[in-house]
């Protein structure tokens, strides 16, 4: 499945979970945690929400790898004031 992690600040999060299908509720993605901490202050991460979305799944390991990087894209959040993806960056160039 690939899915959108959205942060209390409104930045996003986009990543792949290649279990197939089904919903892995102890799984929030690989996201740099130095860059979100840097966002928020300390009280703010004491009281912490995110807001996790499944935007596509399938069984096909492939096919959910091409859509998480279609997904970065689009949402744009490989962009440093959309989101927190650090991949796909050189298209931003």
């Amino acid at each position: 499945m690939a899915y959108k992690i959205t942060f209390p600040n409104g930045k996003i999060y986009v990543g792949k979970d290649e279990g197939g299908l089904g919903h892995s509720l102890s799984y929030f993605g690989s996201w740099d945690n130095s860059l979100v901490e840097k966002d928020f202050s300390k009280a703010e991460l004491q009281d912490f929400v995110l807001r996790k979305q499944i935007l596509f799944e399938s069984m096909d390991k492939l096919e959910i790898r091409r859509m998480e990087s279609e997904f970065i894209r689009n949402l744009k959040s490989n962009d440093p004031a959309i989101g927190y993806n650090q991949t796909h960056r050189k298209q931003l160039l």
